[in-house]
């Protein structure tokens, strides 16, 4: 019925019949059975797609101890970019050349601070993970990324952030930057409307930055709550009937209060069709080659600051 109101796209429809049938008869199951007293228990098989909130524990333990094994022993921070709200009525035409422009934006800042000997002198590198909704699920897309605390110098030797205890790169440094990189990207991709370029030139953009993760495992198991994340979980639901959907929020403005609201039932849907739609699309690593085929001998360089350039992988 709501497919054939708005002429959802195809990959909408297979996403929410997923949903629907997902752990139910149609999937099919399997019988589990007490071998004392004989009770049996059937188990339906879940959908298992990316945008079910039921089917994202598996994935996300699976994805953190894939990425467990890539860590390096040095501090990482946490660097989020946010778009400002004027672009949000670009993305239901846009959407690829708009989120497309913010990965590349913000990983063309965090390699200019780096390169920079300023600030650090060397190449390295990042995780970025795509929100496209806040906590009350308006439209608010932001990257949340990871950055190690150093790189590899031009002589193959590790260099230490410079800051170990405070933020990586100045924050509001990086907002000039990250507004002129994303305006440039964007314009390689589409036409910007006058009214938005004006717009989002006249105010300062907000680049948030964190102080250091207490330990690496800490920076996979932080991470791995985004990258199989929805855009709201069952817990958060606390009541569904014909026209409304009331759930919970927390108000980062008033320091994470609890808070209720409401949306209609096609408000709350068009929301999860939008992230079937964009956000698996896009969600992407952005890291050097040299982070992704040389982790072992990233280890040995991080783990021996005065290490010979001979500990690159590929240079025996």
């Amino acid at each position: 019925m709501l497919g054939q109101q708005y002429n959802l796209p195809v990959q909408v429809k297979k996403t929410l019949r997923a949903l629907t049938l997902c752990r139910t008869q149609a999937l099919g199951g399997h019988v589990s059975k007490c071998g004392n007293c004989g009770k049996e228990i059937i188990s339906y098989n879940s959908c298992r797609n990316r945008h079910c909130p039921k089917c994202q524990a598996t994935n996300r333990e699976r994805w953190i101890m894939d990425r467990e094994s890539e860590l390096l022993p040095v501090p990482y921070y946490h660097i989020v970019f946010t778009l400002p709200q004027a672009f949000n009525e670009l993305l239901p035409y846009n959407a690829k050349a708009v989120y497309s422009s913010l990965f590349a934006s913000s990983w063309s800042t965090i390699q200019s601070f780096a390169a920079d000997h300023k600030y650090l002198g060397a190449k390295t590198g990042m995780i970025s993970i795509l929100h496209t909704w806040g906590q009350q699920l308006w439209l608010h897309p932001h990257l949340h990324c990871i950055v190690p605390g150093g790189g590899i110098t031009p002589a193959g030797k590790w260099k230490m952030a410079k800051y170990k205890d405070k933020y990586l790169f100045p924050k509001r440094a990086m907002g000039i930057v990250f507004r002129a990189r994303f305006m440039a990207e964007l314009r390689k991709r589409m036409d910007i409307p006058q009214p938005i370029a004006k717009k989002v030139f006249k105010n300062r953009w907000v680049v948030y930055a964190k102080r250091p993760f207490a330990s690496p495992k800490t920076v996979v198991e932080y991470v791995g709550r985004y990258t199989h994340k929805i855009a709201i979980s069952n817990h958060r639901l606390l009541d569904v009937n014909v026209r409304t959907v009331r759930f919970n929020y927390k108000d980062y403005r008033e320091g994470g209060k609890q808070k209720q609201a409401s949306l209609t039932g096609v408000e709350l849907l068009y929301t999860s069709c939008h992230m079937a739609l964009y956000v698996s699309a896009t969600m992407a690593f952005w890291l050097p080659e040299i982070n992704l085929l040389n982790l072992i001998s990233l280890r040995r360089i991080s783990n021996n600051p005065n290490g010979k350039r001979s500990n690159i992988a590929g240079q025996k």
